[in-house]
This record gives structure tokens, C-alpha cells and sequence, in this order.
């Protein structure tokens, strides 16, 4: 996948969460995904999804990113530049916000992709 096509599946995670599109962000996710996050790890696509439909504290929140950074690794584990491998990272850095604009946290969260599927997130807040 190349870099830019990896950068637009990141803004589409967060966009099926902002405007709560659960099929869409399904489909973005693989069925083994794992979300790793200060709190809790949850399992799964569907169980992700679940908890993203039903069980988060707020719904009406945006995450307006600040920046997205692109990692790839060579099947040695090594950095490269080149546009289409098979293991890859995006860090994405950015706010999550209230209803009314407010700063709730900063998060940076490190996705993995495997092919074209979101296959982790790792969360860091502050």
C-alpha cells in the first residue's frame, strides 16, 4: 500500500468514528485487530466495534489530526523508503474534543497496517 493510500485509510478510521459510521469502520479494520489504549485492550473487530457503537463514555467527540507520520519495514524488520511493503506504520498525532471544541486529551496512536487492513492501534495520551 503506498504512503498516501495508507495516510487516507488513517483519516477514515477517525472519520467513521466521528460521524459514527460503524460499517465503514469495520470494513477499515482486520478481523484480528487490537486496540492497545492507556485503559483497556479490546480484542477484535467486532468487539471494537461494539465498543465504539455502545459502550464509549462520549459519542460526540471529533479528533482533528495534527499530523500523520508514515513508518514502512522491510521483511527484515528494516525502515525503508520505498512505497509498497508489506509491514507498516502510521503514527497519527492529534486532539480528541468535545462537543463544544473542548481539549478532553492529545493522543498519538501508532497503526499497523497488514495489506490493507488496520490490524492494531496503540494509544498514548497525555
Amino acid at each position: 500500500m503506498t504512503r498516501p493510500a495508507l495516510r487516507q485509510r488513517t483519516r477514515a478510521y477517525y472519520d467513521a468514528i466521528d460521524g459514527d459510521d460503524y460499517d465503514q469502520l469495520a470494513s477499515l479494520l482486520a478481523p484480528s485487530f487490537v486496540h492497545d489504549r492507556p485503559d483497556r485492550t479490546i480484542d477484535g473487530r467486532d468487539r471494537f466495534v461494539q465498543f465504539m457503537r455502545e459502550e464509549r463514555p462520549q459519542t460526540d467527540t471529533t479528533h482533528p489530526l495534527d499530523g500523520l507520520y508514515c513508518r514502512q519495514k522491510d521483511s527484515a524488520g528494516k525502515s525503508t523508503n520505498g512505497d509498497d511493503t508489506a509491514t507498516a506504520e502510521v503514527i497519527a498525532r492529534g486532539r480528541l474534543l468535545d462537543a463544544d471544541g473542548e481539549c478532553i486529551v492529545g493522543f498519538v496512536d501508532v497503526f499497523t497496517f497488514a495489506g490493507d487492513d488496520i490490524e492494531r492501534i496503540e494509544t498514548y495520551t497525555r
